[in-house]
């Protein structure tokens, strides 16, 4: 069933690397249409919509458009407060890609705006209402693994410098490891085993020099003004201990990410991704591993879908899957562990249902 009689409208700020992404599967759905984009700088929205049928517009413009049902923040971070804010301001659902505030405070104002201006929130990562983390996300509820106690995530790169080129950002509020990958990893945990109720951690940042590897800016040197690796025990409610490190210090590259339980353990795919499988490996055989099928989650879809998931629930009335609240814990979470030390995380969320395999986004009845 679609979600509504009429086409849903999306209006799309920023024009960067990851729009087309999100494109590709704003255009793999008949019912949604990309009625305009805008960009700080408007030649790089006219450059988007060669051969779309759609506008590209001042961000101002954008928001009061009445048309536009859903807006889709693909901003760089330091700029998310501030247009997720005003996009708020003028009575706009929003989508945000991570994260979705740069600091804890920024994200709950941001909740409290919406929830005075009565429209929702959603943000990325959407990556676990995929296939692959949806069937490992199963698996768990279904007690594959048995009791779950403790979770490993663990991501680790040089830095995003040699490939990127204009990567200032990655090294300001809102960025390194922790704001960049994180959100990924302390979603799938938080998806998986519920919010976190305390944060044990250390941060730090070396004096590595940085410098632009690719493109115009080639050769720039970097300021540093974030932690560049973090590591943290995270106290789920339910009892979890989770592990987490994350570091824009790690050469050749490192990830993984588990969930350990009294039968047995589960590989989760890779949360940056959507399809990938999991697997497991169970107490009966314990040096085996038994790749999962699928068994739930959005197929053929990407990154967006957590948008068009959004506009469904405010017809139906619910909360977002992706939700802004769901969000703002994760922002609690890593804040926590970009700061170091012991903090105790108040917020808490509704856990997101499960996905049916294949369902349809747009289904209100979903």
């Amino acid at each position: 069933m679609n979600v509504t009689e009429k086409t849903l409208q999306i209006g799309i700020i920023g024009a960067g690397d990851i729009l087309g992404q999100y494109l590709k599967t704003f255009d793999a759905v008949s019912s949604v249409h990309v009625a305009a984009i805008a960009a700080a700088h408007i030649e790089r929205a006219q450059a988007a919509v060669v051969g779309r049928d759609s506008q590209a517009c001042t961000v101002d413009a954008l928001l009061v458009d009445p048309a536009i049902d859903v807006v889709v923040n693909l901003t760089p971070p330091p700029t998310h407060a501030q247009l997720n804010g005003a996009a708020v301001a003028a009575g706009k659902h929003i989508y945000s890609e991570k994260p979705l505030a740069a600091t804890p405070a920024e994200a709950g104002a941001l909740l409290i705006a919406a929830s005075k201006a009565g429209v929702s929130v959603g943000c990325a990562p959407d990556t676990f209402l995929g296939t692959g983390l949806q069937t490992t996300a199963r698996a768990l509820a279904d007690g594959m693994i048995g009791e779950p106690f403790a979770a490993m995530a663990i991501w680790g790169g040089s830095g995003p410098e040699p490939w990127h080129p204009n990567p200032q950002f990655f090294y300001e509020a809102g960025g390194g490891p922790v704001l960049d990958m994180g959100p990924y990893y302390v979603t799938a945990l938080v998806a998986h085993l519920g919010p976190v109720a305390a944060v044990h951690a250390c941060s730090r940042t070396t004096n590595r020099a940085r410098v632009v590897g690719s493109g115009p800016l080639k050769g720039t040197a970097l300021h540093v003004d974030v932690p560049t690796y973090a590591t943290a025990i995270l106290e789920h409610v339910s009892g979890v201990l989770s592990t987490v490190s994350l570091s824009f210090e790690t050469f050749a590259g490192l990830a993984g990410l588990e969930i350990y339980g009294t039968g047995g353990t589960l590989r989760m795919p890779d949360p940056n991704m959507f399809d990938l499988r999991g697997a497991a490996a169970l107490a009966d055989n314990p040096s085996q591993w038994a790749e999962l099928e699928p068994s739930g989650g959005y197929t053929g879809l990407g990154r967006g879908v957590g948008a068009i998931e959004l506009w469904a629930s405010v017809q139906a009335g619910r909360t977002p899957r992706a939700s802004g609240s769901m969000a703002a814990h994760v922002t609690d979470v890593l804040a926590a562990i970009n700061a170091g030390g012991d903090t105790s995380i108040d917020s808490r969320f509704a856990m997101p249902a499960l996905v049916p395999l294949g369902d349809d986004p747009t289904d209100a009845a979903a």
